[in-house]
């Protein structure tokens, strides 16, 4: 059975845990996260910019940022490792040091590189799991922001350091910062997953939450694509 297979068979279950947690009223967002006391300032005129982000499976990390207003694409595939192994069979193994992650190109005139790190942090998956999200488990799936400058290191540095003293999680943080070697897209097939499978167990269970979180966290950062 492949990664994927056993990925949709292990989640199936996960849905209807996740119809027990509605029935009983259990929360499944937290509130958002305060806003980054260090930042780049917002471009004065439209241009891009890219960042990525690592956070699990890149389905959902994908889908929430192409909800983010500002953001003009946001593309799954893996960073860490070579080009030799950037396939997802091969990263699925976890014996590659490929993370799962997203590139994102935003329009920094309407949304700063710290906005994104906060979305990043608040919704898009939970930085105190270490080599894991949800049910994923290995370092493919593992946390972290990958730089493309000191700029954003400085920024998401800092961002880590102002959360942790503000006790914002009950875990540590775990998070990566690291200078992006390069991105490599991943397949077709998972690219926009969440839109073309939004009734899949795995998407409904791990990912439609994410949705919902930012649309009730950052309704104003909101766009329906």
């Amino acid at each position: 059975m492949t990664t994927l297979s056993l990925r949709r068979l292990t989640v199936t279950l996960g849905a209807i845990a996740l119809a027990a947690l509605q029935a009983c009223g259990a929360p499944l967002q937290a509130a958002p996260l305060p806003a980054p006391n260090t930042d780049l300032p917002k471009a004065s005129t439209p241009g891009t910019q890219t960042a990525v982000f690592a956070g699990g499976c890149f389905w959902g990390v994908e889908a929430v940022f192409r909800h983010v207003k500002g953001v003009k694409t946001a593309v799954s595939g893996y960073a860490g490792g070579d080009a030799g192994t950037a396939n997802y069979m091969t990263v699925s193994s976890g014996l590659t040091k490929h993370a799962e992650s997203v590139q994102v190109t935003f329009d920094p005139s309407q949304v700063s590189y710290g906005e994104l790190l906060r979305i990043f942090f608040s919704v898009a998956h939970d930085p105190t799991q270490l080599d894991r999200q949800g049910p994923d488990h290995g370092p493919q799936y593992r946390s972290a922001v990958f730089y493309v400058d000191d700029e954003q290191k400085r920024v998401a540095q800092a961002y880590i350091e102002q959360l942790s003293s503000a006790k914002a999680f009950t875990q540590p943080i775990v998070t990566q910062v690291v200078a992006l070697p390069k991105f490599y897209a991943a397949e077709d097939y998972h690219q926009d997953y969440l839109a073309k499978h939004p009734t899949q167990p795995y998407i409904v269970y791990n990912d439609m939450p994410k949705l919902a979180a930012l649309k009730e966290q950052f309704p104003s950062r909101y766009v329906g694509r």
